[in-house]
């Protein structure tokens, strides 16, 4: 894999990039930028499988499986499923983890991680639907220790329960256990993470905002890796002006580790062959730089 940067979470696979994901793509690898598309359900997650077996011979890869918001009642995000009757259909019943149907995806060799999975407490107050994301992580956590490959993990307003789990199932996770997507829990909760052996992603909202920096300053380098969680939050200076948004792209990944590299007081050229380092190790890759 020759690539200079790596943008660890982002989706090219979702409907926002549906009549240009090839050229999206292209620009990301022109710009010396791999990337590993992830998928939030079954259609998602498929489309991750499809993309990177296109780019068969290129740093393109997959990642699987079943985002907590989808197991219940979900916000209709056209970005993500699009505007059809089957998207909104979906996003009004949820979905039940299909143990076997993610299997045969994860099986496949680009496919590196599991996931986008996780719990997320943001939109949900019920103990049911809880109990619901609760059940499908576990499974999760089941496969990704049955395959072999990492966690891709969605946290949000759910730290306390996540680390319990995670603690609880310490015998399933693998040697490198997994990333924590978007890191946005407390210091005392990443410390907690660190000790567990999970790497950190963080995107383009540290480029415009300052809530991260003392998250990142305390973890250490060598757990680090970039992401864009493309199509969402456009790193400075991509955004659009105020009262309109921006598609973000993997290609932007770029803007992120010149902005890691500035809260960790480094060079550009200092800390993108440790990230790339990171993400070998993280993914099981090979990185030729």
């Amino acid at each position: 894999m020759d690539v200079k940067f790596f943008d660890a979470h982002t989706h090219v696979n979702l409907a926002a990039f549906k009549d240009d994901y090839r050229e999206t793509v292209n620009r990301a690898l022109a710009a010396g930028a791999g990337m590993v598309n992830v998928g939030t359900q079954k259609d998602t997650s498929l489309r991750a499988v499809e993309i990177a077996r296109e780019f068969r011979d290129m740093p393109v890869f997959a990642a699987v499986g079943l985002h907590p918001i989808h197991t219940g009642k979900s916000f209709h995000d056209t970005e993500e499923l699009g505007n059809g009757e089957a998207a909104k259909a979906f996003n009004g019943r949820g979905e039940i983890f299909d143990y076997e149907y993610y299997k045969k995806l994860a099986l496949d060799s680009k496919v590196i991680a599991l996931g986008e999975c996780g719990l997320d407490y943001f939109r949900v107050e019920n103990k049911e639907a809880k109990e619901k994301q609760k059940t499908a992580f576990l499974e999760q956590i089941k496969l990704a220790h049955e395959v072999k490959k990492p966690l891709m993990i969605h946290c949000r307003a759910a730290f306390p329960d996540l680390i319990d789990i995670l603690s609880a199932n310490i015998n399933s996770l693998n040697v490198v256990p997994g990333i924590i997507h978007f890191m946005s829990g407390t210091k005392d909760e990443a410390k907690k993470l660190l000790d567990l052996g999970f790497y950190f992603t963080f995107g383009g909202v540290i480029t415009f905002v300052r809530d991260y920096d003392e998250i990142i300053k305390l973890i250490p380098l060598d757990r680090i890796l970039s992401e864009t969680d493309a199509p969402y939050v456009a790193p400075t200076p991509y955004r659009g002006l105020p009262g309109q948004g921006k598609r973000n792209e993997p290609a932007y990944v770029i803007e992120v580790v010149k902005k890691l590299a500035e809260i960790k007081n480094m060079s550009l050229d200092e800390i993108s062959p440790q990230i790339l380092k990171n993400t070998a190790i993280c993914f099981n890759l090979e990185v030729n730089q």
